[in-house]
């Protein structure tokens, strides 16, 4: 490992250093920032596809670019891969108590929980306002809903059981219906608001779930564009147009490309 490491670090640096790569060489941190962003999502599409080539390929892509930061960093004189590995190890040994220390715990809620109170303790003296600070604003929404309340359940605020919220979901369901029957339109701001009150609810029950909902979604945006795409070829195998057909004829094409999986479960559709 330390010698596979050693070689990325190497040519890291030949790219970088004078007589390197003219596109390397340009790169500051704020241009690199979203090839950062752009790897992890490849990194989560690879393990939802679950396709351990093409993980270890995409883990390299994003491995690159925390080395090529790192790069950045050390030639600011801000830090190193030293700190940069030195400053994480340090933190998980310290939010490890029951590992590394004599802290016992009995399973993984309180683990989240002496977690997020060891988090607390490092910022005393900081200026925080809240524990939801840590959330990063640029999460994508139902990501960011699930690790809010992850975060709020830390500290109690939470519901007990799936099932109490359950409860909590089918009455956002029917405020949203509600607003629906009364004319507001599926545009209007009031049904935005609600249909946005049914996600967030979503997310605190997979949570409760143990299912991390960003990811789960993402499976089934999969199943559905592989479905989906078959019905299109199944259609022009037969000379139609997808477009010009019945609903009912469309449903028949999706039951078909469910069939050819060997998987007659019942799948979301589009409507």
């Amino acid at each position: 490992m330390s010698d596979s490491f050693d070689r990325l670090c190497q040519i890291m640096d030949r790219l970088r250093d004078p007589g390197g790569c003219p596109w390397d060489r340009k790169q500051t941190l704020s241009t690199l920032a979203p090839y950062l962003l752009e790897e992890a999502h490849e990194v989560a599409e690879a393990v939802v596809a679950d396709e351990p080539g093409k993980l270890c390929e995409e883990l390299g892509d994003l491995l690159l670019q925390i080395v090529f930061m790192t790069r950045v960093g050390r030639e600011n004189g801000w830090f190193d891969l030293d700190d940069v590995c030195n400053g994480i190890s340090d933190k998980m040994v310290r939010r490890h108590p029951h590992v590394f220390g004599d802290r016992e715990v009995e399973d993984a809620d309180e683990v989240l929980r002496n977690w997020e109170d060891i988090k607390r303790d490092e910022r005393e003296g900081q200026e925080t306002n809240s524990v939801l600070d840590g959330v990063p604003a640029a999460l994508p929404g139902l990501l960011k809903a699930f690790r809010m309340t992850e975060k709020a359940a830390a500290v109690g605020f939470d519901w007990r059981k799936p099932a109490d919220v359950m409860t909590k979901m089918r009455e956002e369901m029917d405020e949203l219906e509600h607003e629906l029957d009364d004319g507001g339109g599926a545009a209007s701001d009031r049904a935005r608001d609600e249909m946005g009150d049914v996600l967030f609810v979503m997310a605190n029950l997979a949570r409760h779930l143990g299912v991390e909902p960003e990811t789960a979604l993402q499976r089934t945006n999969t199943t559905f564009k592989r479905r989906f795409e078959s019905m299109e070829a199944q259609a022009r195998a037969r000379g139609d147009n997808l477009r010009e057909l019945s609903l009912e004829e469309q449903d028949a094409l999706w039951e078909e490309a469910k069939r050819l999986e060997g998987n007659p479960s019942k799948e979301p559709r589009s409507r």
